[in-house]
């Protein structure tokens, strides 16, 4: 699933609920890692995660079923790109478009993230 269609899918609703139930089922829909991608644990998430790429394409995991949408979201809107691409890419103003409900835990795993794909 494209980032644009998650989009769209989260903004149809205004039930906070709702919301964060979408957002779980599209970490049910992440790819298996291939044994060829480099993966690096992000610092800084209350849960496990790994954000992982092999060439422009990327991948993760996560231990918890919220914080895998979450970063199913995020490398949806760098999936493809090119380190410099993601670099100017204003990851954190687009994520905030989606008006999820997340924690200041949670929101700090989200920075993190942000920060690691900004670092390429």
């Amino acid at each position: 699933m494209t980032y644009s269609d998650m989009k769209n899918l989260v903004q149809i609703t205004d039930d906070p609920v709702q919301k964060l139930e979408l957002v779980m089922d599209f970490g049910k829909n992440l790819q298996s890692v291939p044994e060829s991608a480099v993966c690096t644990e992000i610092q800084g998430c209350s849960s496990f995660v790994q954000i992982c790429r092999d060439g422009n394409k990327f991948y993760a995991n996560a231990d918890s079923a919220l914080v895998r949408g979450i970063v199913a979201i995020i490398i949806a809107m760098v999936d493809g790109k090119t380190a410099d691409e993601i670099h100017n890419l204003d990851i954190a103003g687009e994520f905030a478009t989606l008006r999820l409900n997340l924690g200041t835990a949670r929101l700090a795993g989200v920075n993190s993230m942000i920060r690691f794909l900004h670092n390429l």
